[in-house]
């Protein structure tokens, strides 16, 4: 192959590097982007990096969070992980341009496997990845999400490739493809990938049926799920544990069938609804997808000296009252509680995609456009609850997942892509100018119609206030001014969006009267993406949101009341009500902590703070050995304060409470002493039913010698058989009991600890973090790395040998 062939290629590669840098070029400083949940996962992961570091092997548990819990979805490497050097190999840029160039490169790959012309295919790619929502899921810290939109493309390529009867390039790529972005660790995007692709097959499905060859299609899915099965295959140990975890998270069943308060609900499999859709964009919101702030923007956003907020506070409250509070104006009316920015997908990339609507023809559109409007109205979660609660209810998987507005990642894959296949039929000698004519026209009448009946709506039906207006009553029409400014921000955009429509289609116009060569319309409308989307990104992800390297690697410090703590060198728990323990990384970095900052937490756990901690139950809290409390004072400053009622360790209980429901179990906890009783609920969640001893043995002694993550060494002493309580938290999936070496059998008692009955004598019991899961998938990924690379070889071979005959 000549250079000069490979040469557009090189230099689609080496923009993508340079676009991905120069939006983010504080990284050439050293700098590190602030991102709010790394921050939170940086105190997460302390423990588990200082073990990584310490033992040069993986815990896959953390004592540092949630009292304890598996670190599969935390921060885990898993064995013959071969995928994760391909990923560090693609991502060689420093972080997070590295995922923006992934996002480039992996959609021009798409636009390859589409026969679009390079210079169409670069265009593509920098409209996809400079598209808000995936520049500003940065500035949240959303990096595993990211990770996996950006390998979507990818993974479409392969299967477009398997339709375009390139078996072996369509078999490997996406195997590949489909390794890489189950590697990402982010099932959510995974899953709704899986729509897109549902209904691109349906699609093929119906064209098989027209066109009479059914066999080729079900060669072709036959050819596309093995690959999938073998970049599934080659993740097993993930899988196998995220499903194994999955099953005991939040994620799961819930076994009780009351609330904190009491009333009674129905046992659930999932997450509730309510959390389901707490996230659901309005109907009118989707109006955002094309003009940028038409709700507002962000939660909150920077009005300028222009703005009659800020004029009316420097009037009313001088002009330093006026800076501050105009730089972080509510300026967003809709009804979501948080929202880091609108999800902008561009005037001018939506325009070319209902160009796209009317001028290309076939199956490809037709699977773009359906799965744009099922993303569309799948966002709108709550405020269509007919066809939500029809997925959540009977849709597998469904309710596993929250903030159902992030699906409409659909839509920002399809609507550039119809865009870009739009430009490929303008620019092809294959169409009539008549028809390309018909089609701009149309593309500009439905699109500028639609931004123009948006405006329409929302001020003949809304009211522009937004659900925190009341913290602005106290100063009188403070309240008006920012609803004034509102509408003056609707105005602007809904013309910014007209305008970049109108010329968009009007170098698409000179084109068709050639008063422009093809070239430069392309630079053009590029040089016009480019301003669209990036001046929007910039107002929520620019360089003044990086911070030096050490300040985000190491984000907290040592309060004076984290530094009296640490003074003990025991092994004991935190609890910081200074913050929401349930969402607060930043003590987990320094201490055991009861609280932590995931998403998916042990659902047990979860339920114990809802019904217990969360009531103050200080009986809960002693059992959680919680020997330090940090609390503020007067001033705001923390403090700590010494528990002397932490139960320790491990503890003998006098008396054992049976009882034959969670519920029962739960309840009991409201008055129980757990110091001498503990409360175990029979039967259904413990396999082994133990003995509890009758006699107390008052000079009975146990006690913990060695914590190292994985591993609890403790020592006991006692005259008779008694029942210990530690105060670790129970999970049958892994752990495993040792008493002097021999493996014995262990129960859960009070809802999230461990308890075992202790024979008498003198012992040493071990417990061990020893995971079956891991080395079972360890086998399955070795073995779909070597099916992956025998069948594409010996397909390989096979083919060419086929051609020499």
């Amino acid at each position: 192959m000549k250079f000069t062939k490979i040469l557009p290629y090189v230099g689609a590669v080496a923009i993508f590097v340079l676009a991905s840098i120069i939006y983010f070029h504080p990284v050439l400083k050293g700098e590190k982007l602030n991102q709010s949940d790394i921050t939170q996962f940086t105190g997460m992961v302390k423990e588990i990096n200082d073990f990584r570091a310490d033992k040069n092997t993986e815990p896959y548990w953390t004592g540092a969070s949630f009292s304890g819990m598996p670190a599969y979805q935390v921060s885990a490497y898993y064995p013959n992980d071969l995928v994760r050097g391909i990923d560090r190999a693609l991502r060689f840029l420093p972080r997070p341009a590295d995922y923006t160039f992934l996002y480039f490169l992996s959609f021009f790959v798409l636009m390859m496997a589409l026969k679009v012309n390079w210079r169409l295919a670069i265009f593509g790619s920098l409209a996809f990845g400079f598209s808000t929502y995936l520049i500003i899921i940065f500035g949240a810290g959303h990096n595993a999400k990211a990770h996996a939109i950006a390998y979507m493309p990818l993974i479409l390529a392969g299967l477009l490739w398997v339709f375009q009867k390139r078996y072996i390039l369509g078999f490997i790529v996406t195997g590949v493809a489909m390794a890489l972005e189950i590697y990402t660790n982010h099932p959510q995007m995974t899953y709704y990938l899986g729509f897109a692709l549902i209904i691109l097959g349906i699609v093929e499905f119906i064209h098989a049926i027209k066109e009479k060859i059914i066999p080729t299609f079900i060669k072709q899915v036959a050819i596309i799920l093995a690959a999938v099965l073998l970049g599934v295959g080659a993740n097993a140990p993930r899988l196998m544990a995220m499903k194994e975890y999955a099953d005991h998270s939040t994620r799961g069943k819930s076994e009780l069938t009351i609330t904190p308060d009491g009333k009674v609900k129905e046992a659930t499999k999932g997450l509730d609804k309510a959390y389901i859709t707490e996230y659901s964009y309005a109907k009118l919101e989707t109006f955002n997808l094309f003009i940028p702030r038409f709700m507002g923007g962000g939660t909150i956003e920077k009005l300028g000296e222009s703005s009659g907020f800020y004029q009316l506070l420097e009037a009313k409250a001088g002009k330093k009252a006026a800076k501050e509070y105009s730089e972080q104006a509510l300026t967003y009316w809709g009804d979501q509680n948080i929202v880091e920015a609108p999800a902008y997908i561009g005037a001018v990339v939506f325009f070319l995609f209902f160009l796209g609507i009317f001028l290309v023809k076939g199956r490809l559109k037709q699977w773009l456009v359906t799965a744009t409007i099922f993303s569309i109205l799948m966002s709108w979660g709550r405020n269509f609850d007919v066809l939500t609660n029809l997925f959540i209810d009977y849709f597998p998987l469904y309710n596993k997942f929250r903030a159902v507005s992030s699906i409409q990642v659909i839509a920002e894959l399809c609507v550039p892509i119809l865009g870009i296949l739009a430009l490929k039929e303008f620019f092809s000698s294959k169409i009539s100018s008549d028809e390309k004519q018909d089609a701009l026209k149309k593309a500009v009448y439905a699109f500028g119609g639609l931004i123009v009946v948006g405006f329409l709506l929302a001020h003949g039906f809304s009211t522009f206030e937004g659900i925190r207006d009341a913290q602005y009553n106290q100063l009188p029409g403070l309240t008006d001014a920012i609803i004034s400014d509102r509408k003056s921000m609707l105005f602007t955009d809904t013309l910014r969006s007209l305008f970049l429509m109108v010329i968009s289609a009007g170098v698409l116009w000179m084109l068709l009267k050639g008063k422009l060569k093809q070239g430069v319309a392309i630079i053009l409308l590029t040089l016009f993406m480019l301003f669209d989307l990036i001046s929007v990104d910039k107002k929520y992800v620019n360089e003044d949101d990086f911070k030096s390297a050490r300040k985000i690697d190491k984000p907290f410090i040592a309060s004076t009341a984290d530094k009296i703590i640490l003074q003990d060198k025991s092994h004991y728990r935190v609890g910081n009500f200074t913050v929401n323990p349930m969402n607060d990384g930043s003590t987990s970095y320094f201490h055991q902590s009861i609280g932590g900052y995931h998403a998916a937490k042990l659902g047990r756990y979860q339920e114990l703070f809802d019904f217990q901690i969360a009531k103050n139950n200080m009986q809960v809290l002693n059992m959680l050995n919680t020997k330090y409390f940090i609390i503020g004072n007067d001033k705001g400053d923390k403090q700590s304060q010494l528990n002397p009622d932490a139960n320790g360790n491990v503890w003998f209980v006098e008396n054992v409470k049976i009882v034959d429901s969670a519920n029962e179990e739960m309840q009991a906890l409201d008055s129980l002493n757990t110091k001498n009783v503990a409360v175990y609920q029979k039967g259904v969640s413990n396999e082994y039913q133990p003995n509890f001893p009758k006699e107390i043995d008052s000079t009975a002694n146990i006690e913990l010698l060695n914590y190292d993550v994985t591993t609890l060494t403790y020592q006991s002493k006692t005259a008779k058989e008694q029942f210990a309580v530690f105060s670790e938290i129970y999970y049958k999936e892994g752990w495993n009991a040792y008493v002097d070496g021999k493996l014995t059998p262990h129960v859960r008692v009070n809802y999230v600890l461990r308890g075992m009955t202790i024979p008498a004598g003198e012992h040493t019991i071990e417990f061990k973090f020893e995971p079956k899961v891991i080395q079972q998938g360890k086998m399955i990924s070795l073995a779909s790395y070597a099916l992956l690379i025998l069948i594409t070889a010996g397909w390989f071979f096979y083919e060419k040998k086929k051609e020499k005959q």
